[in-house]
């Protein structure tokens, strides 16, 4: 499979959660032959759960597999991972890591680089539309996602969490 390809199943699973109410950020885990392992968008929303981003969701939906299977496998997903989805990607021995767009989110590219994983940036414009679209729309949600409380200014002038 190209990365085009495995990115286009990612950028699937993305409009799967906006189209949801989710956080429109997809995954897809692919094999060093080519096979997909498993698919999945970020589900923060939809189940209420904290861990359930993009990558670690295509994780999920690959199922219990032999260490073996991650070597050599390409991580696609349509914004750059999270501190929690590049440490998983680490985890698991994944080799390639596909990113649609950082221009939106810039997450732990430089340290998959410095742990020896190859990291390409493709800068889709499909997928930096779709997450500036959802953050104009969702902006609160947004913050909540990567762990950003937004501040607000009492009358006195002092900001308050």
């Amino acid at each position: 499979m190209d990365d085009e390809a495995g990115l286009a199943i990612a950028f699937e699973e993305a409009k799967i959660s906006y189209q949801e109410g989710g956080i429109p950020i997809g995954a897809a885990l692919v094999s060093s032959n080519g096979k997909l392992l498993g698919r999945g968008h970020n589900m923060r929303v939809q189940l209420g759960s904290p861990i359930h981003h993009g990558e670690t969701s295509a994780l999920f939906n690959s199922g219990r597999l032999p260490a073996s299977a991650y070597k050599g496998s390409t991580m696609y997903t349509t914004l750059s991972p999270c501190d929690m989805c590049t440490g998983a990607c680490l985890l698991y021995g994944i080799s390639r890591v596909v990113i649609g767009e950082n221009k939106t989110f810039l997450g732990g590219e430089s340290y998959l680089r410095q742990r020896a994983v190859e990291v390409i940036v493709l800068d889709d414009p499909a997928c930096r539309e779709l997450m500036e679209r959802f953050i104009e729309e969702s902006p609160e949600l947004w913050n909540e996602d990567i762990g950003v409380e937004k501040r607000v200014r009492s009358k006195e002038g002092a900001s308050q969490s």
